[in-house]
């Protein structure tokens, strides 16, 4: 039930960031829209206001002389006719249009051509460019308006390109927004991703551990019985070939349920139960056990009061100082020697662990918490595991609100601080 919320609570949250997306496309494209009507209306009241006072300046400034209609006809979005009902030089009209357009902040390239009556065709002006790029010839085609007898025409060839050089500020935003909805879809994809891999491997390490689960049980019963009979309590060689057979049974039976509790709390979460413990008490009798296994085990442990009471997890907490210590002894380069001090630090208990083993490569040191991570050195092939000790430990830290930090050279050793605060 639980797995199927967390699914489902996934399935919400990416369903409302697609909403998101989709929207924040949509205001973008509307305001990018409504900028470009705005710069458009914008260009043509410039360009009319321009056109106006060039028109004026032909009749010598006196407005009662010009036509009563407005001389000025937008043909197309880049395409103006003006209506001048009387002779004027090209040259003069050059001057008036760079002027006027000027004025107004229009520095775009732009063409002009006046109708010349007595030839009945257009006269083509001139191409005025504001950049610095060949000179243009003009169009090789103006229309000819039969009602009207003298005016002028201009073009604006590269009207579309002013417009975009105005509107650069906004394609720079919307080039941002775009490049991080693009992080935000490929981190979604990511996350599916991951989210598929690691169901697949939850599910495939549940399968396998389930099916290891039943033919360990039978072999350990079956070795514990034969264990009991008479002809191997007598054969010292069958004795200890069956003390093998049930030690590596059960130490296999030990790693199996140790990947179904770490499965089972990436979807379940491990149940801590705090509640005051003597921690020195607890790292002797682990220490103890251990020294079952480990005859040769050199052991320092140094602590400044006893007892030593934290508010912690007992069980769990006997697990991590047996994971720590395991594995010291398993990476050390001779007999096994591991450091325990444990002290207190203004509001917070310390618990150091110290060995002299092989050490831990620098690249290697921010990954070793992770779940299946095992560093190749000398001792890989002859130690078995399957990497979930110190991620098991860190697990536990963490749902401690613990601090872990670790520090190790090669060839010198490792040590691993837990801080607790209190």
């Amino acid at each position: 039930m639980l797995i199927y919320l967390k699914a489902t609570r996934i399935n919400i949250v990416l369903f409302l960031g697609v909403i998101a997306i989709i929207g924040i496309l949509a205001v973008q494209l509307f305001l990018m829209k409504e900028a470009f009507n705005n710069e458009e209306k914008k260009f043509n009241q410039k360009v009319h206001i321009a056109l106006l006072e060039v028109v004026k300046e032909l009749y010598g400034g006196d407005v009662s002389k010009m036509p009563q209609q407005s001389p000025i006809n937008k043909i197309s979005d880049d395409y103006y006719l003006i209506n001048v009902n009387r002779e004027f030089d090209m040259k003069v009209l050059e001057f008036y249009l760079v002027n006027e357009f000027q004025k107004v902040n229009i520095a775009t390239d732009f063409e002009y051509a006046v109708y010349q009556c007595e030839t009945d065709h257009m006269l083509y002006g001139n191409y005025i460019s504001y950049h610095e790029k060949p000179v243009k010839q003009p169009a090789a085609y103006f229309p000819k308006y039969s009602n009207l007898v003298y005016y002028f025409a201009v073009r604006f060839p590269d009207k579309s390109g002013y417009w975009f050089a105005n509107l650069k500020i906004w394609f720079i935003l919307s080039g941002v927004l775009f490049l991080i909805l693009l992080i935000y879809v490929y981190s979604i994809f990511i996350i599916l991703r991951q989210k598929k891999y690691s169901n697949l491997q939850r599910d495939f390490i549940n399968n396998m551990t389930h099916e290891f689960k039943t033919p360990l049980s039978s072999v350990l019963i079956a070795s514990n019985f034969l264990a009991q009979q008479p002809q191997i309590e007598d054969e010292e060689k069958l004795k200890k070939y069956t003390g093998i057979i049930i030690n590596q049974s059960q130490k296999l039976n030990d790693n199996v349920e140790r990947i179904l509790g770490l499965a089972k709390s990436d979807s379940t979460g491990f149940t801590i139960d705090k509640k005051p413990v003597d921690v020195w008490n607890i790292i002797h009798e682990t220490v103890e056990n251990i020294r079952l296994k480990y005859p040769e085990l050199q052991v320092e442990m140094e602590t400044d009061r006893e007892p030593f009471i934290i508010e912690a997890d007992e069980f769990h907490l006997a697990n991590i100082i047996y994971n720590l210590v395991d594995n010291s002894i398993k990476y050390s380069a001779g007999e096994p020697m591991v450091k325990i001090r444990l002290h207190r630090e203004k509001n917070a208990a310390v618990m150091e662990f110290s060995d002299r083993g092989l050490g831990i490569t620098p690249k290697n040191q921010p990954f070793v918490f992770d779940r299946f991570f095992r560093e190749k050195n000398i001792k890989t092939n002859e130690v078995k595991g399957f990497g979930l000790g110190l991620y098991y430990v860190k697990r536990i830290c963490m749902l401690h609100h613990w601090k872990i930090r670790l520090d190790s050279k090669p060839g010198v050793g490792t040590n691993i601080t837990i801080t607790i605060r209190e």
